[in-house]
């Protein structure tokens, strides 16, 4: 159904005269005209008669105006769900209880007033950028595997914080009371992450770490969840996984389990917020300036990141 002929329809329903309604919509009152007898030729039914005093509704006139008005909400709401400023900002992060979802929140807090969508369900850096550039999506916090230069031109992508990794092992493991850990003493101890998939920038990461430092992960095994990784961590004297260091994580209290700083150098996960330069919302330039006015953690001589980081 034209929703031009419905709203002209509306229109001289309204008014009751042709004229004015042409007035009102800033068309001829010839083409007032055309939309009703091209509505009534839709619908099946006379909407209005002439009379000397105008135009009156029929009675199916009378019984399609609710309906009518109706649908011209309908386009309202489905043109405003879409429109800059006015739907909520779409970013999606990796997890709920990881640093860029602890950046968002942190954004909400400073600016209660942006109606936020949290996506979790892109698996890795190629969906994500796909989905930001066909306009799923807003933005996206990942780790950018590739220079910037190389990335699409209408993409565009900033570091926003190089989070410091951590061991998180059980009460019996030998690192468990150390204050902190280099990386190259991890060699030839079992780092377990059930959770890494193949061909993400995640895994792309813990592949160069494990190179750099000569170290074991292992991916293989079930991935249950994060709490029964837990329960295995708690229990043995010999696993350790990696966590960051703004990763939010809940135990029970027997489990004891301890975080332990990495040093000389520190590894950091580079995390980047990409987005379509030709997106128009608001709340996404507030996004990107809130993040750059928190002063992000940018990597330091001590610090190490992948290769490939360094071009970001």
């Amino acid at each position: 159904m034209n929703l031009d002929a419905v709203r002209t329809f509306v229109a001289v329903a309204d008014t009751g005269q042709f004229q004015e309604a042409a007035a009102d919509l800033s068309i001829t009152q010839q083409a007032v005209s055309k939309r009703i007898a091209a509505l009534e030729q839709d619908v099946g039914v006379r909407l209005f008669t002439r009379t000397a005093r105008g135009a009156q509704l029929t009675i199916d006139g009378r019984v399609f105006l609710p309906h009518a008005r109706a649908l011209l909400r309908a386009e309202e709401r489905a043109a405003a769900s879409v429109r800059p400023g006015r739907r909520a900002l779409r970013v999606d992060v990796v997890g709920r209880n990881l640093a860029p979802a602890g950046l968002l929140r942190d954004f909400h807090r400073a600016h209660p007033e942006t109606e936020l969508d949290v996506v979790t369900h892109l698996l890795d850096m190629d969906a994500a950028l796909a989905a930001v550039r066909s306009g799923t999506i807003d933005a996206s916090f990942r780790a950018v595997t590739v220079p910037a230069r190389q990335l699409p031109d209408d993409i565009e992508a900033v570091p926003v914080l190089d989070e410091p990794l951590q061991i998180l092992t059980g009460p019996a493991h030998e690192f468990a009371a150390a204050r902190a850990v280099a990386p190259v003493e991890l060699a030839g101890h079992r780092i377990w992450m059930p959770g890494i998939v193949n061909g993400t920038e995640w895994a792309a990461y813990y592949d160069e770490l494990a190179v750099a430092f000569g170290l074991t992960i292992d991916s293989t095994g079930p991935n249950f969840g994060t709490e029964p990784l837990l329960d295995m961590i708690a229990d043995s004297s010999a696993l350790a996984t990696f966590v960051g260091e703004q990763t939010r994580l809940v135990w029970p209290a027997d489990y004891d389990l301890r975080r332990v700083a990495l040093h000389d150098p520190t590894p950091v996960y580079p995390h980047s917020l990409i987005w379509r330069r030709d997106n128009p919302h608001p709340a996404l330039t507030t996004l990107r300036d809130h993040l750059n006015s928190t002063g992000p953690l940018r990597r330091r001589a001590e610090t190490w990141a992948p290769p490939w980081a360094a071009d970001n």
